[in-house]
């Protein structure tokens, strides 16, 4: 089953790569980076349908003189810029904390959770499936969340979360030996923490 379900996704790709010639090239990269308005026009009705759309054409205008207006920056120049140091250093905490939150332990170690756990062999690809669709469900809740709380909120509650699920699975791990049921506690914890990544980071 494992070979289809990995195989399953390049029907996407090849989906997108039969249907993308004929959908339109973006207004906004005609006009500004090729400067073609009449392909731009011609774009903005295929997508939109035939009206006056001078307003959106404008806008566009508008944003290729701001982007004239503005110096690109090299990469050591955006590192020694010092009114982009504090963007930089989020940047990097955020990216750090993201690669180093434990997700990729969670998910190595998962397999071996669920076989301590007395899960049939046969059941525990499916259980590790339905990790993965929980991960992806809670991605398209935090798109509903996100313009409710910002994003900060759902940072800092998402690392918080896993952090106390982390430390709740870490003890449940150690215990197992002596309870029976902290098997399934700590199966309990592995998708609570996915779910959590999920929504926050």
């Amino acid at each position: 089953l494992w070979p289809w379900l990995l195989a399953s996704s390049g029907l996407s790709a090849l989906l997108q790569l039969v249907t993308l010639p004929f959908f339109p090239d973006s207004p906004s990269y005609l006009l500004i980076q090729k400067g073609n308005e009449e392909a731009c026009r011609k774009a903005i009705r295929k997508l939109w349908g035939e009206g006056d759309h001078q307003a959106e054409i404008d806008d566009i205008l508008k944003e290729k003189g701001t982007m004239a207006s503005t110096k690109t920056l090299r990469v050591l120049e955006v590192i020694t810029e010092r009114s982009l140091r504090w963007q930089l250093y989020i940047l990097l905490t955020v990216m750090t904390t993201l690669q180093l939150c434990g997700i990729n332990a969670i998910y190595f170690y998962s397999f071996e959770v669920f076989h301590t756990a007395k899960f049939e062999e046969y059941l525990i690809p499916y259980v590790s499936l339905g990790v993965g669709l929980c991960e992806c469900l809670s991605s398209i809740l935090c798109s509903t969340l996100i313009d409710r709380f910002g994003r900060k909120v759902l940072l800092w509650g998402g690392y918080l979360l896993m952090g106390s699920v982390l430390a709740l699975l870490t003890t449940t791990l150690s215990l197992q030996h002596r309870f029976f049921w902290m098997h399934y506690f700590s199966v309990i914890l592995i998708f609570l923490f996915v779910v959590f990544f999920g929504i926050g980071p």
